[in-house]
C-alpha cells in the first residue's frame, strides 16, 4: 500500500497491495511490471469506449486550450449547452431541464432534493421515499439513505432518513416465477400508495438491472407498471441511470429499452467514456416550474464547484459521437453473451457450480454457487479475482456474483478469450 493513500472500498490491514497500472489502451491494461491485463468491467463501469480513446482525448485537448473552467453560476458556455441539446435528443420526451453535477452519488442526491422541493414549492409536505432492497444509489448521506441497509451503510444507520423499502424482483434465465413475484410487489406498492398517497415524494429504482447490489436484473414488464402506478397516485419516479446509461442495457438508455419516461434521470458512469468525473441530473418541465417563481426560497440551492466543466463537457460529447459509432457493438453484446452462458451452462463440471445466469444488454452475470452465505462478502469472489489476474482478466465480483461488464471496442476474439479463462476458472473451483 502507497504510505499516503486511502484507497476506497479496502480493508488496508487485510487487502494485498494494489497493482500498479502504467498505461492502458482499448481493453487492456498495462501494470508497472509488463503484465497486460484485459479489463472485462470497463474499470468500475465507466471506460465504455475502452481507455484513452484518441478521440476523447482530443477533444478535452482542444478544450483545455480555449476554456477549462467557469464558474456556472451566473455564465454559461458552448460545451455545456450543447450536451444538454443532446442528451435531451437522446432521452424520452418530456425530460428536458438538465442539472450538472459531479459524479453518480451528488446526481442522486440531486434528484431526491428535485422530488423533494417540488412538492414543499406547492405547500405539500411528502416526506418519504420508496426504494427497493438491494439497492445501491451512492455514498452519500442522501444516496445511502435510499440504498440498501448493508455493509456499505452499517455504521451510519442511525443518520439516514427513513425510506419504504420494497423486494426488487429479479429475474434469471428460465426463471418460472418471476411473473408472480413483480404482481407481489406491484401490490405492497399500491397499498402504500393507497393507505397514504400524500406522503410520498419519490419512489427511485435503478432500472432494469441493480450495480452493486450484485447485477439482480428485473423485466421491462415491471417497470412499465411500476410508471403506471406511480402515474395513478401522482408520486414522482426517479430512474438511477448512473450505471444503466449510455448503452449497457442495449439501448442509449434503460428508460428507452422499457418505454417508460421517469419525472427525473440520473445519468454519470460512462457520460465522459471514462475519462473526467460528470454527472447530470435530468427532470421533467413540470418540475421544474415548480421552482420557477419571484420567491427566492423556491430556488433549488444546491450547486458544486465544477459544475458543467467544460472539458467534462467536451469529453461528453466525444463520447457521444462514438456512442453512435459504437450502436451496434452495445446492441448487439447480449446476444454474444447469452451463446457463451450457454456453453458454460451445458459443460459438466461447471453447470453445478453456477445459478441464476442472467444477461442484459452489454452485462452478463451468474451467481456461484458455494457453502458460503450469499452477498458482498462471500470470500468466493476474492478467489476469481486472483484466478483473473493470473489470466490476464481484470474481474471483480460482488461477493459470489460473477459479471461482465465490458468497453463496446471488444472484439469478439477478445470476448471468446474472457469466457475461455472463467470457464477455466469456474473449472478449478
Amino acid at each position: 500500500m502507497h504510505p499516503h493513500i486511502w484507497y476506497p472500498f479496502t480493508q488496508a490491514k487485510t487487502s494485498p497491495p494494489p497493482l500498479k497500472v502504467k498505461s492502458a489502451r482499448g481493453v487492456w491494461l498495462e501494470l508497472k511490471d509488463g503484465r497486460k491485463i484485459l479489463d472485462c468491467i470497463s474499470s468500475w463501469w465507466v471506460n465504455i469506449h475502452g481507455h484513452t480513446h484518441p478521440k476523447i482525448a482530443e477533444a478535452i485537448f482542444r478544450q483545455a486550450t480555449e476554456l477549462e473552467h467557469v464558474i456556472f453560476a451566473g455564465f454559461s458556455h458552448d460545451p455545456a449547452e450543447m450536451l444538454a441539446e443532446q442528451l435531451t435528443e437522446r432521452l424520452p420526451n418530456g425530460l428536458n431541464r438538465v442539472f450538472f453535477s459531479d459524479n453518480g452519488s451528488t446526481a442522486v442526491e440531486v434528484a431526491l432534493k428535485m422530488a423533494y422541493q417540488h412538492w414543499v414549492n406547492q405547500n405539500q409536505q411528502r416526506q418519504k421515499f420508496i426504494a427497493f432492497e438491494g439497492a445501491y444509489h451512492g455514498d452519500t448521506f442522501g444516496a445511502m439513505s435510499v440504498g440498501s441497509r448493508s455493509i456499505f451503510t452499517q455504521v451510519f444507520s442511525d443518520m439516514l432518513f427513513e425510506v419504504d423499502f420494497l423486494p426488487y424482483p429479479a429475474t434469471y434465465i428460465g426463471d418460472p416465477k418471476i411473473v408472480k413475484r413483480e404482481q407481489e410487489v406491484l401490490n405492497q406498492l399500491q397499498e402504500k400508495l393507497e393507505r397514504n398517497p400524500k406522503a410520498y415524494a419519490g419512489i427511485i429504482i435503478e432500472p432494469l438491472v441493480q450495480g452493486a447490489g450484485g447485477m439482480q436484473m428485473c423485466r421491462v414488464e415491471f417497470l412499465q407498471k411500476l410508471h403506471q402506478l406511480a402515474q395513478q397516485f401522482d408520486t414522482l419516479l426517479i430512474f438511477d441511470e448512473i450505471m444503466t446509461g449510455f448503452g449497457r442495457t442495449g439501448d442509449w438508455f434503460a428508460c428507452l429499452k422499457a418505454q417508460v419516461t421517469p419525472d427525473i434521470i440520473c445519468l454519470s458512469k460512462g457520460i465522459t467514456g471514462g475519462f473526467l468525473p460528470l454527472a447530470v441530473s435530468i427532470c421533467s418541465e413540470e418540475i421544474y416550474a415548480s421552482f420557477y417563481s419571484d420567491d427566492p426560497i423556491k430556488t433549488l440551492y444546491h450547486g458544486h464547484s465544477y459544475t458543467a466543466n467544460p472539458i467534462g463537457c467536451a469529453a461528453a460529447l466525444a463520447s457521444l459521437e462514438l456512442m453512435v459509432e459504437n450502436e451496434p457493438a452495445f446492441k448487439g453484446m447480449e446476444e454474444k453473451h447469452l451463446q457463451y452462458l450457454t456453453k458454460l451452462r451445458e459443460a459438466p463440471k461447471i453447470e453445478p457450480k453456477i445459478e441464476k445466469l442472467r444477461v442484459t444488454g452489454t452485462i452478463a452475470a451468474m451467481d456461484i454457487v458455494n457453502s458460503q452465505k450469499s452477498g458482498y462478502l462471500n470470500k468466493i469472489g476474492l478467489v476469481i479475482r486472483e484466478k483473473a489476474i493470473e489470466k490476464g482478466l481484470l474481474l471483480r465480483p460482488l461477493g459470489n456474483v460473477l459479471y461482465l461488464m465490458p468497453p463496446y471496442c471488444i472484439t469478439d476474439e477478445e470476448l471468446s478469450m474472457v469466457y475461455q479463462g472463467i470457464g477455466e476458472i469456474l473449472d478449478s473451483l
